[in-house]
């Protein structure tokens, strides 16, 4: 088990590292996304969906197993709760656009010595906990 953590860490470290260089956590460039003003985010973020879809039609095409031997499911979503994909969504992009991290580069931007975000990690700690007191009578 401590030898998977460590190839986990190790491969989130690689990741944090490419996420700095290619300036995906930058606050300047997230706020250039979403002030329309660069092509730099749309284009890491096009390519990324890009590479899903790919990568999902692959998995489904040629019944691709986990590590585990498990074949991958991918569920379909219910079209008449779409409302609550854009709801969350667009709270997700309010947040992002507030803070200028979503949040996986917090930890790639605390890493990288802006303790700033130390609030950010804390708010988004908050409104998990939040969320899960209320989880039973909230819709779904």
């Amino acid at each position: 088990m401590l030898k998977q953590n460590i190839k986990y860490l190790i491969f989130g470290m690689i990741f944090g590292f490419i996420l700095i260089q290619a300036e995906v956590i930058s606050w300047f460039r997230i706020q250039e996304m979403f002030r329309f003003q660069d092509f730099h985010m749309y284009g890491i973020i096009g390519s990324a969906i890009l590479i899903g879809m790919i990568s999902i039609a692959l998995i489904k095409k040629f019944n691709v197993k986990d590590i585990h031997g498990r074949p991958i499911t991918i569920s379909s979503k219910d079209p008449s709760q779409m409302y609550r994909y854009t709801i969350g969504g667009l709270l997700f992009g309010f947040g992002w656009a507030l803070t200028g991290a979503c949040p996986g580069p917090i930890f790639a931007l605390l890493g990288s010595g802006i303790s700033v975000f130390i609030v950010v990690l804390l708010s988004a700690l908050l409104g998990t906990y939040v969320y899960g007191y209320f989880q039973k009578s909230l819709p779904h």
